[in-house]
């Protein structure tokens, strides 16, 4: 049997510390899937290393994934500068001129 090193699962268990997830609350024993029950409130939970410890709350499943899931913006582009004119020379992709 192949023992992992113990450094090794404590940077596995210390890099999900901070984790959030919903867990809905419905009362008694029905289904707690995310997808049954969209409009039921959600109890946001978070992972200290050792258990899920409570967070907050939101009122549905879309608040939940908006706080689980943000929405990652890209990076500005540039486009606002002028396009960069060829250079002068002779590279494989250009053609030969007329004459030379």
């Amino acid at each position: 049997m192949d023992d992992e090193p113990l450094s090794n699962w404590a940077e596995r268990r210390d890099a999900k510390i901070g984790r959030l997830r919903a867990v809905p609350l419905v009362s008694g024993d029905g289904p707690k899937a995310a997808h049954l029950n969209p409009d039921a409130p959600r109890a946001i939970q978070r992972w200290n290393g050792y258990a899920w410890e409570p967070y907050g709350t939101v009122a549905n499943l879309a608040e939940a994934r908006r706080l689980l899931y943000p929405r990652v913006e890209e990076p500005p582009t540039v486009t606002d500068l002028p396009p960069q004119p060829l250079r002068a020379g002779r590279g494989r992709h250009r053609k030969p001129r007329p004459g030379e």
